[in-house]
This record gives C-alpha cells, sequence and structure tokens, in this order.
C-alpha cells in the first residue's frame, strides 16, 4: 500500500489526530503559498462567518440559554476537529489554514466568553483570565510571524479547547457546577500551554536571529 494511504499501516491515528509525531506538513511552513480555496478553509470560513449568528442568537435570549445559540456555538467548535480532519484525509493542507484555524479558535471562545459574562454564567475571574489568555495567544502568534517562527501547537494547548469550549456549551444550555468546572480546567491547561508556547516561541525567534546575524559576522 502506498505511504499516501490514509488508511494505511498506523495511520488511522494520525487521520484522528491522535499521532501527531510526524514532520510538519510543507504547505503549512512560512513562506508557501496561501492556498484560499481548500475544503478545510472553506469550513474555516463558514465557522468565521457564523459566530455573529451565534452572538445574535444568544445576546437576544434574554438569559443567554438558547437552543439555537448553543447549537450553533456546538457547530461552530465541531468545525474545529473537522476542518483538521479533511485536511489529513484529503491531503489539502495550506498556509492560511494553519494561520486561520486557530484565529477562529481564538474568536470562537472570545465570542462565547462575551455571552457568559454578559449573563453571568459562569465565574467572571475565570472569563476575564481566559480572555487574557486569549489576547495573549494572539500577540504571541503575531510576534512569531513578525519574526518568522511560527507558534507550535502543544498537547496541553490542544486538549484545552474541548474542556474551554465544553463549558462554555454547557453554560449556554444548563446551570451548575459542571460547566464552571470544565472551563477552570480547561483555563488551568490553557495557561500552562501559553507558558510553553512563549518559552518555545522565544527561543525559536532566538536561534534564528543568531542564524541571520552569523553571516553579518564572517
Amino acid at each position: 500500500m502506498a505511504r499516501t494511504d490514509p488508511f494505511g499501516r498506523g495511520r488511522l491515528r494520525r487521520l484522528f489526530g491522535l499521532d501527531r509525531s510526524g514532520a510538519k506538513p510543507g504547505q503549512t511552513r512560512s513562506g508557501e503559498p496561501l492556498r484560499p480555496w481548500t475544503v478545510p478553509n472553506l469550513i474555516g470560513y463558514v465557522r468565521l462567518a457564523a459566530l455573529p449568528l451565534f452572538l445574535y442568537l444568544a445576546l437576544e435570549s434574554g438569559d443567554g440559554r438558547s437552543a439555537p445559540a448553543a447549537i450553533v456555538f456546538w457547530l461552530i467548535a465541531a468545525g474545529d476537529y473537522l476542518d483538521g480532519f479533511l485536511a489529513r484525509l484529503t491531503g489539502q493542507y495550506s498556509r492560511l489554514g494553519t494561520l486561520l484555524d486557530p484565529l477562529v479558535d481564538r474568536l470562537t471562545i472570545l465570542s462565547g466568553a462575551v455571552v457568559c459574562w454578559y449573563f453571568e454564567l459562569l465565574p467572571r475571574w475565570a472569563l476575564a483570565l481566559l480572555a487574557l489568555r486569549e489576547v495573549a495567544m494572539l500577540l504571541l502568534a503575531q510576534y512569531g510571524l513578525r519574526n518568522g517562527v511560527d507558534v507550535e501547537v502543544n498537547w496541553p494547548g490542544r486538549i484545552s479547547v474541548f474542556p474551554i469550549m465544553g463549558g462554555i456549551f454547557c453554560a449556554l444550555v444548563f446551570a451548575g457546577w459542571v460547566p464552571a468546572a470544565l472551563l477552570i480546567v480547561g483555563l488551568a491547561l490553557a495557561i500552562l500551554a501559553t507558558v510553553l508556547y512563549a518559552r518555545r516561541g522565544l527561543r525559536a525567534v532566538r536561534r534564528a536571529r543568531g542564524l541571520q546575524a552569523k553571516p553579518h559576522s564572517r
């Protein structure tokens, strides 16, 4: 069986995102063409376009608990997994997808946090920390891009998305301790991930600057 077959030996784990040990796809690296018209990117565009609809439905609900708003939020959140799955299945990786997917994730979480803050569906201190973390990640990504370094996703960051989005979704559906507990667990993982992102990113930037300075020192 050809090595490019996604259903070959050991490839089901990579297809479902359980094995991230392989090399980063070349199409996603800095300097590569954006390739905006891929199936995974189309899902990203739909997710992005659905955020205003979610905010409208949730903020007009009266108490923040609206079945239509919760369903739209769930679909946007589920799209985070679907676009990655389809990229691995079809091989349609792109530089734009690498930049778009985390941006939509940040905006999805911030949109959910806005609704939960407005209606006090979750602890506001946790929502404030969450918003600060998401803004910090946007700034880290921008800093990395300016210096030619991508923020590599780590496992704490990857795992944190589920309890954070799950907590927000549950808060949109019902009251109780479960939504807050999910959010706090996800927030702890996200903060750990941010520290690791910052350390690794700063090392990569220093290394890149060192390589750029070497030719001039000769």
